[in-house]
């Protein structure tokens, strides 16, 4: 059996804590990531989180460059593509939609990779039951969006269920976290042009790069690890099913970072995203 699509169960609880706990870091971190707006603009943003997370998972791991095939690269590459687009639109998108609404449409991808990639009846049940939540979380905030900033969203929850897959393929052909370093300077490759002509000198203010350490260890260095671990443990559909739990964790670092309260509704969404998840668990691991 293939090292890039483990069996059910796997990872058993140890994969599941490292989701959550990945989760919760970038979720808080991009709570974080909107209080640099103001400074640099959310390509700057994007470009200070994913240059500086590169820069310091690059020291750390020191990859090894050589001996991989052409396909590892490939797939590494795809990978740090997928990665920087995704930052790239999701910060778009919560530059101009409040972060509930836009972590609800950008787990969309996930959700629906879980669907396509699900061989059991049970295991679309609990998707339906996770999208189901997924909807009702942002029904109240969703009519009132602008349509650019719901389309940068949805666009990121596409590049999403792209880096679960070459996130599980770059685990499986680099050893330890050098797939991960190497897709992150793809990532800054990609990003830091277009922060360069956003923000200019502004990255380099004091301020600026102490917030955007902050923002990239909480929203890339260790989410991308803990991610990048758990894929080995657990398989990409139980893992794109946790991944609804999103909107649930953007919704608490809302309140707790930016003061975003919760409505009865969108409490009852969040029990349905929990029970989907939990339940979509059980069924990977049976």
């Amino acid at each position: 059996m293939s090292r890039s699509s483990p069996p059910a169960g796997a990872g058993g609880l140890g994969g599941i804590a490292l989701v959550l706990s990945g989760a919760l870091s970038v979720q808080f971190g991009s709570a974080t990531a909107a209080l640099l707006f103001p400074r640099t603009g959310a390509l700057g943003v994007v470009a200070l989180r994913v240059t500086i997370a590169a820069v310091l998972l690059l020291a750390v791991c020191r990859p090894r460059l050589r001996g991989h095939s052409r396909a590892d690269w490939a797939v590494v590459c795809g990978f740090g593509l997928a990665l920087g687009g995704m930052n790239i639109l999701f910060y778009q998108a919560i530059d101009r939609i409040p972060l509930g609404p836009a972590v609800t449409l950008e787990v969309l991808g996930p959700l629906a990779l879980s669907v396509v990639a699900a061989r059991r009846v049970v295991s679309l049940l609990w998707a339906a039951l996770a999208l189901a939540g997924v909807l009702l979380l942002g029904q109240e905030g969703l009519g009132r969006l602008s349509l650019p900033g719901a389309g940068f969203a949805l666009g990121a929850g596409a590049l999403w269920a792209a880096y679960i897959v070459f996130n599980s393929r770059t685990g499986a052909r680099f050893p330890r976290l050098d797939g991960l370093a190497v897709a992150m300077a793809v990532a800054a490759l990609l990003s830091l042009p277009l922060g360069i002509v956003s923000a200019g000198a502004a990255l380099l203010r004091p301020g600026a790069l102490g917030l955007g350490l902050a923002v990239a260890l909480l929203s890339s260095g260790l989410p991308y690890t803990l991610e990048l671990l758990a894929l080995r443990r657990l398989p990409a559909p139980t893992f794109a099913i946790l991944m609804s739990l999103a909107p649930a964790i953007a919704a608490l670092a809302g309140f707790l970072v930016l003061g975003q309260t919760l409505s009865a509704t969108q409490y009852l969404a969040i029990a349905l995203v929990v029970a989907a998840s939990a339940g979509a668990v059980r069924a990977g691991r049976g």
